[in-house]
């Protein structure tokens, strides 16, 4: 499984402690950008090659910073196929991996402490999808209203 990673430069710093920290672990991470600190970049740009590498490559999973978090997950859940949560604890991390099948997490990389940065990817990615049919019928009803759109 590839973690598609990118951030503007608000969390340009704390996405390439978070790249580091993943590769440490041997997981396999695609840094989707930037490549160097620019006050100028624009989060949308990072934000949408990451949603589309995800939607296009079944299974794999991404990670998105800015300082709020917010501007890149609204990029993101633009795209077809993507459902992002937003978290700021380990708990909502696990929490939106698993009842509403995130593919994609948002970081706030202005309120978490590196850290807390790493505790929060670690409960987001060793979380699972849940199959229980409530979840897995509440999810079929988000694609429902995506395809409609």
């Amino acid at each position: 499984m590839t973690i598609y990673i990118a951030a503007d430069h608000g969390g340009y710093k704390m996405k390439e402690m978070l790249k580091t920290y993943l590769l440490g672990k041997g997981e396999r991470v695609e840094d989707m950008g930037p490549e160097a600190f620019n006050p100028a970049d624009d989060y949308p740009d990072f934000s949408l090659s990451v949603a589309q590498a995800v939607a296009q490559d079944h299974g794999s999973l991404g990670i998105l910073l800015c300082r709020s978090g917010q501007g890149v997950c609204i990029v993101a859940n633009k795209v077809k196929g993507i459902r992002t949560t937003m978290a700021w604890n380990k708990e909502v991390a696990a929490e939106g991996r698993r009842d509403n099948h995130a593919n994609i997490l948002c970081l706030a990389s202005d309120f978490l402490s590196d850290e807390e940065a790493k505790q929060i990817a670690d409960a987001w990615l060793n979380e699972k999808p849940a199959t229980e049919e409530r979840h897995v019928r509440r999810v079929k009803k988000i694609e429902a209203i995506e395809n409609n759109q």
